[in-house]
């Protein structure tokens, strides 16, 4: 148990853990790569790994600001059903290392995200909710517990931990588990 997960009491401290396991997970399928390869598009998808972490410490950060009572009504700006080329861009660049970025930075700022995530983990009550914008996938009327959130992140994270994964694999043969 580290010492961050130690000084939560309970609940807390079982959310801690279960964040930090799945981030574990995801920094671990990134160990070893280049900037190269942490940028190499190795199913058919778009997806790279560095692109996939730089998309979660982006989760994480938004996420905060929700569970902070901040509201971003970015997605009702869109038009999802013909976004611009523009809008599709800015979409794809979040999700790959862009020129001037590298791996290690993006790491650091994953942990930059999931330590203001810790500590709003320690300190909001996980009882507060809000109200989640509305989107194309969303309608309008639901609210989130702060827990929620919370829940969802770890999520978030395991889900691209596996996307993750299968392009680590692919490109050196490396698995995170097995």
């Amino acid at each position: 148990m580290t010492e961050t997960q130690q000084t939560a009491p309970g609940e807390r401290a079982d959310l801690l853990s279960l964040l930090a396991d799945r981030r574990q997970f995801l920094r671990h399928t990134a160990e070893g790569l280049t900037d190269e390869q942490a940028n190499t598009r190795s199913t058919v998808s778009e997806l790279t790994v560095g692109g996939l972490i730089k998309h979660c410490a982006e989760v994480e950060r938004s996420w905060a600001d929700f569970a902070e009572g901040k509201r971003d009504d970015a997605y009702t700006d869109v038009d999802w059903q013909n976004p611009s080329p523009e809008v599709l861009a800015q979409w794809a660049d979040k999700f790959r290392i862009a020129e001037g970025e590298t791996l290690a930075g993006i790491l650091a700022d994953f942990d930059a995200a999931a330590a203001r995530t810790d500590e709003l983990v320690r300190t909001l009550d996980l009882d507060s909710s809000y109200e989640l914008p509305e989107a194309p996938w969303q309608p309008a009327g639901v609210f989130w517990t702060v827990r929620r959130v919370f829940l969802h992140v770890a999520a978030e994270t395991a889900h691209h931990s596996g996307h993750a994964d299968i392009i680590r694999e692919a490109i050196d043969g490396q698995k995170s588990m097995g």
